[in-house]
Order: C-alpha cells, then structure tokens, then sequence
C-alpha cells in the first residue's frame, strides 16, 4: 500500500478473522493427516487399494467406494481418510465467516449497498456449500 492507504474497519476484520480460519484449517489438516498417517482411526479405503480408484470418474468412485455425496461425509469422520476432510472443509467454508461480522460495520457506517452483497454472499455461498445450489459433474 502506498503512503496514506490504509485498510478500512471491515477490511481488517475480513482479513483477521481470515488470517485465523487460515492458520486453523492448516492446523487441523495436519493433525488429521497426522492421524490417517499413523492409523490412529482405520480409514474407509485402505491405502493399497488407492491406485484401483483413481483413474474411475468420480460417480463411479463413489458408487465402488460406497460413499454419498454432498455431506454424508461428515457421518464417516471416524475413518482417517475421511477426517481429514473437516481442515478442508474449514478452509473452504471460512469466506463465509469472515463476511458475517463485516455486516453490521457497512450498517454502522451507513454502506447499505455493501452490507446487502456481503449478506447475499453469505446466502449464495452457504447454498453452494450445502449442495442447494447443484452445478457440474456432481
């Protein structure tokens, strides 16, 4: 940033609460990696069967697999592999936290134009998130 640029409110508040969702996403995906490494929880695929999966498309896959898709994953947390989907999960989600708190600042400051696009980017991207919202080979 040049001289006398400085981050707005909401910016800051973005990028904090950003900076910290980052740094736990990160953590968690290496501590379930760590888990699913050390065969803490058995996991739903065993590693030498991987490379069968691997070249199918994803619904044939997931029929092999038998996993569902969208978030029938998160019954299936007690399998290493699968844990590890929760840090992604975190870092995949958490855009949509830090939009949350930077509502009421474009309301305090009057910016109601910004305050109703954070808001419709919190509701289109939890519908995307929830498989509401279906689009590509899913």
């Amino acid at each position: 940033m040049g001289k006398g640029n400085k981050a707005t409110e909401e910016q800051l508040v973005y990028a904090k609460i950003l900076d910290f969702g980052m740094k736990a996403g990160l953590l968690l995906i290496t501590v379930t990696f760590i888990v699913y490494l050390t065969g803490a929880l058995a996991p739903h695929i065993p590693v030498n069967d991987l490379p069968k999966y691997w070249a199918m498309p994803v619904k044939d896959y997931l029929h092999a697999t038998g996993i569902h898709p969208g978030w029938a994953w998160l019954g299936m947390l007690g399998k290493g592999d699968i844990l590890n989907f929760l840090g992604i999960a975190l870092l995949a989600g958490v855009t949509i936290i830090c939009y949350i708190p930077i509502i009421p600042i474009f309301l305090k400051k009057k910016d109601k134009v910004y305050a109703v696009i954070a808001a419709i980017e919190i509701l289109v991207l939890t519908l995307a998130a929830s498989g509401v919202l279906k689009s590509g080979g899913h």
